[in-house]
């Protein structure tokens, strides 16, 4: 298990990772990330298995920045920076600096001796606020 947050407020642009610059729980060696990076890669290091299962879970405050247009916003989970339309969390804030709580939660299948990344992307059409970002990824088998 591994877990990777940024408390500060960031502002995020559209179609850009949100960021991570900590690491409360050490990774394993089939979870890597560099500090300050929006990337996470998961390893399919296994012996008997034909792929590595993962669970990734992201939790953070999301708003509309100061400036801001009122309307929809939007984070997703991606592999290999492609959006999981699955995994979008959508919130509507009334005011720009109206933070709202999300939460995604999904599995990653990684073929055996293969690679694959994951980020948190902004899938809105305008820059957002996070705070308190958190992921969360786990090896499942």
């Amino acid at each position: 298990m591994a877990e990777y947050s940024y408390a500060a407020v960031q502002t995020v642009e559209a179609g850009q990772n949100v960021l991570f610059n900590e690491t409360p729980v050490a990774p394993s060696r089939c979870i890597v990330h560099r500090d300050g990076s929006g990337i996470v890669t998961l390893r399919g290091l296994t012996n008997c298995q034909c792929r590595a299962r993962f669970r990734v879970s992201f939790g953070a405050n999301i708003a509309i920045p100061t400036g801001g247009t009122v309307g929809a916003i939007s984070v997703a989970l991606a592999i290999a920076g492609e959006p999981l339309p699955a995994s979008k969390a959508i919130v509507t804030p009334a005011a720009a600096d109206n933070y709202f709580n999300i939460y995604i939660d999904t599995f990653v299948d990684v073929p055996a001796g293969c690679c694959a990344t994951v980020a948190v992307e902004n899938t809105s059409d305008q820059a957002i606020s996070i705070q308190n970002a958190n992921l969360i990824v786990t090896r499942e088998s």
